[in-house]
């Protein structure tokens, strides 16, 4: 099925622009509107009545859609919400939260004339929301990466370089055999995206400098003592570790650090700041994530054409570089 993003992306334009040409909201320039009305012929695009006048109209509120999945740090999903809410307030638009984890809901904020725009969060690899954001007149912005964006703008974090910076500061000094603890079983059976990409990160980076690395769930509960304590009996030679689920570290920070154990947290900084032993922390702004996603959601509404995808850098808070140096 042809979608209104697959004319945006033959016209090289915005959905939105696709949007306002359909519906003479916004006026367009006569070479854009040529552009878009041939890839409209081309592609046979036929859009329903009922998303043409959803495009014609304004409610400057964006709806955001949440699920508080299991295994899920709700302090770093509700920082990435605080960020949304700060920038959406600024540029006068309200954020209608939506708590469903499906493609219905989405659908029925979209069709419901109930919202300008959509913003996803909790973004699996081979999501099956991809597909209704794509045949939606709605423009939508991803707070993930997925394997397959097709064409929708995407705002993430650069999990698997923050993976690749852990594992060379950890061979820099001299560990042999690293561990990842990261994401729940829950999430890694979802196939979330950002603890598929740290994992590979990871990994790869373990491969390339010659460690031997292993990757591991970790309960997002004080059951993650239990998991960490066991993996480490069963492999004492691991020296170096990544640890990435906040809920969980706040348990076990006493077993894996010391004994010769180097621990580097990835975090929100500030969640992570008070936990003894630890070696570094590559901080995660959630906060900085949301603001960013709203960004471009405005940027596309205001018929600009921001960048499909948007990963921010890892960085260690003792300011360490990818080398080892510090700068």
């Amino acid at each position: 099925m042809v979608t209104i993003a697959d004319v945006a992306e033959a016209a090289g334009v915005s959905i939105s622009t696709v949007s306002y040409v359909m519906s003479g909201k916004r006026t367009i320039s006569q070479d854009t509107k040529e552009r878009v009305e041939a890839a409209i012929d081309k592609l046979a695009y036929s859009p329903h009545a009922s998303a043409r006048s959803l495009a014609s109209r304004s409610t400057n509120v964006i709806g955001l859609q949440a699920p508080l999945r299991t295994g899920v740090d709700v302090n770093v999903i509700m920082e990435i919400i605080s960020g949304v809410v700060k920038e959406a307030r600024e540029n006068h638009y309200d954020i209608l939260l939506l708590t469903s984890d499906d493609a219905e809901g989405l659908g029925r904020a979209a069709r419901g004339s109930m919202v300008d725009a959509l913003m996803v969060m909790d973004i699996e690899s081979e999501d099956p929301r991809i597909a209704t954001l794509q045949d939606l007149p709605t423009p939508s912005v991803l707070i993930g990466l997925p394997a397959g964006a097709g064409g929708l703008f995407c705002v993430d974090f650069d999990f698997a370089a923050a993976g690749r910076l852990a594992a060379t500061r950890l061979a820099r000094l001299g560990h042999q055999r690293v561990a990842l603890f990261g994401a729940s079983a829950e999430v890694l059976q979802r196939h979330t995206s950002y603890a598929e990409r740290l994992n590979d990160g990871f990994l790869t980076a373990c491969r390339e400098l010659g460690l031997t690395g292993t990757v591991h769930a970790c309960p997002s509960s004080a059951d993650a003592v239990g998991v960490v304590d066991s993996i480490l009996k069963t492999d004492p030679a691991i020296t170096g570790i990544l640890f990435h689920n906040e809920a969980a570290l706040a348990h076990v920070a006493g077993h894996v650090t010391g004994r010769g154990r180097d621990v580097i947290a990835l975090s929100p900084a500030h969640l992570v700041r008070d936990m003894p032993g630890l070696l570094d922390t590559i901080d995660v702004p959630a906060a900085e994530i949301g603001a960013i996603a709203t960004r471009a959601i405005l940027a596309v509404l205001g018929d600009e054409n921001p960048e499909r995808v948007q990963l921010l850098a890892p960085t260690f808070v003792s300011g360490v570089d990818l080398s080892g140096t510090e700068i």
